[in-house]
């Protein structure tokens, strides 16, 4: 079974910490913690942060969080990366195993970070569909506001060498994939959508994404949250058009994951996703392979503006 339970954060540095905040804030993340040199930004629910800002001289994708199960399966990250269970020094404290991953993404395994109350937001909103209609005599009524984010869902990774990626994290951190992508033949597996191994439990489709980067250079390629449902993704898209900020790709749903989906930039360029009703594996769900084709990325949406792969 993998250590990991869940991802915890993602980390980046960025020229302007102000601008930062102003776009969280309009996407739907809360100041936690600012300190000269690094924003702290939470969700909606517990986790004492989801996204980092370290202020730096260029804009980059550093690295990212996850959240160990207990402090033994801490101890088991530590064992097998080689690395030593220290206290962590950033805001929520706890203890870490701090490590730089074969494509140079410093991955802080986490436990006993503090947590907060979680913040009160709307429930899900019923659906009258065609049949099975549940919403009886209670009209719905939204304002314009920012999209709840409720949590961090995942991190999509480009990689200079996908396959000691793709090794490592599953031997590592036993990540399992849900679906693989293949270019040329079968056997060329360039891309896996990966769930923390847990066994029988229910998780995510996929907590980290890899794919092999076609020009040899690792970065994010997008982070995602996750929001209450459709009309807050929609809601929110909505919010961040109004004041003014870049859209990159949506409204749309996804094949692998089936995840309806929302594509935004933040002010340096870095792609970041809302999402809601996306799939739930085990490590018994069969795994798919397909070939990777601009038709792979949705079921529905707006077509693809090259802009989405820069």
């Amino acid at each position: 079974m993998s250590p990991i339970q869940d991802i915890a954060f993602v980390r980046y540095q960025v020229t302007d910490l102000e601008r930062m905040q102003s776009f969280l804030a309009d996407f739907g993340l809360h100041t936690v913690a600012r300190t000269p040199h690094a924003l702290y930004s939470r969700a909606a629910g517990a986790m004492h942060h989801v996204h980092i800002a370290e202020l730096g001289p260029e804009n980059a994708t550093v690295g990212f969080g996850l959240l160990a199960r207990s402090a033994e399966a801490l101890a088991e990250v530590a064992a097998r990366a080689g690395r030593p269970v220290e206290t962590n020094p950033e805001p929520g404290g706890g203890q870490r195993v701090r490590f730089t991953d074969p494509a140079g993404f410093v991955v802080d395994v986490i436990h006993g970070q503090a947590t907060h109350a979680p913040l009160p937001v709307r429930e899900p909103l019923a659906f009258n569909g065609a049949s099975g209609r549940r919403r009886l005599g209670q009209p719905i009524r939204l304002k314009p506001q920012p999209s709840s984010v409720m949590r961090l869902g995942h991190v999509a990774l480009l990689v200079a060498d996908f396959p000691k990626s793709l090794a490592f994290y599953r031997e590592v951190l036993g990540f399992v994939p849900s679906d693989t992508y293949w270019a040329g033949n079968e056997a060329n597996t360039i891309a896996a959508f990966m769930h923390c191994g847990l066994g029988e439990q229910w998780t995510d489709h996929h907590t980290l994404a890899l794919i092999g980067a076609q020009d040899g250079l690792s970065r994010f390629d997008h982070s995602a949250f996750e929001v209450i449902d459709l009309d807050d993704v929609v809601q929110g898209g909505e919010w961040l058009k109004q004041r003014g900020h870049k859209h990159s790709w949506g409204v749309g749903r996804h094949i692998q994951g089936s995840q309806i989906f929302d594509y935004w930039r933040d002010p340096f360029g870095h792609k970041i996703e809302h999402w809601t009703d996306g799939d739930l594996v085990n490590d018994g769900t069969p795994v798919g392979h397909a070939p990777v084709t601009p038709d792979e990325l949705r079921q529905w949406a707006p077509p693809l503006d090259p802009e989405f792969f820069a």
